[in-house]
């Protein structure tokens, strides 16, 4: 054999050691979901998170809308009081423009924080998307996985059967019975065989008595008078 032809064998069987180290295919199946799980919960932390900021973005847009609201009503006030000569107008002025101006302050951090939530709320709702369809994933991979474990029991359990039977050889326990069956059915053959000869060898001196009416063999009363005549016994 030569040094390639050695190298090749050499790689083979360290190939078939590493297919019979593998993990079962179902243990490994089972990790796979673990981990799916594992991204499932963390996808929902993400998510809570996204949605919590969203939530929050658009609970301070609403504040700063209030806040834009109420400027706008001091500054009303305050032109009222003037109007009403209850402080000079010059100080009417002043205030009611810088409560304009926090008005027009608070309106623009309104629409910013608005267009943040809506961004946070897009973001969430995709994300929830996409953990709805990760739930149905898992919970799909679960139900195959059920469905797989019974088919792989089966499989296990048929295939040890067929095995069995297909293995039919001297050391089988199939083997043993069927030669023990062939030699049941020998000793019959013979005990039938042994049967016929022995009927075969008395059958001549049947059919002789049968033809004389009786047995040629003198009765017990006539050997008893022939013994007493020898005896000399009247």
């Amino acid at each position: 054999m030569s040094f390639f032809q050695r190298l090749f064998k050499v790689g083979e069987s360290n190939a078939h050691a590493i297919v019979d180290k593998m993990e079962d295919p179902i243990k490994m199946t089972e990790q796979g979901i673990r981990d799916l799980k594992k991204d499932l919960t963390g996808a929902m932390h993400g998510l809570a998170e996204v949605k919590g900021i969203g939530i929050r973005t658009r609970k301070e847009a609403e504040k700063k809308k209030h806040l834009a609201a109420d400027y706008d009503r001091k500054a009303m006030l305050l032109l009222q009081k003037m109007q009403n000569n209850q402080m000079p107008a010059d100080e009417a002025e002043r205030l009611a423009t810088e409560a304009l101006n926090r008005k027009e302050e608070n309106a623009a951090d309104a629409l910013r924080l608005d267009k943040e939530a809506t961004a946070h709320e897009t973001r969430g709702n995709d994300l929830q998307s996409k953990v709805n369809k990760l739930k149905t994933t898992v919970t799909s991979y679960e139900n195959d996985l059920i469905t797989l474990k019974a088919r792989a029991r089966t499989a296990s359990s048929t295939k040890k059967i067929n095995a069995q039977l297909a293995n039919i050889d001297s050391s089988s326990t199939i083997g043993m019975l069927e030669k023990m069956k062939a030699r049941v059915e020998e000793d019959e053959s013979l005990a039938q065989a042994y049967g016929e000869v022995a009927d075969a060898g008395g059958s001549v001196d049947s059919e002789i008595d049968a033809a004389l009416g009786g047995s040629t063999t003198a009765s017990a009363s006539e050997n008893l008078l022939e013994l007493k005549k020898r005896m000399g016994i009247s």
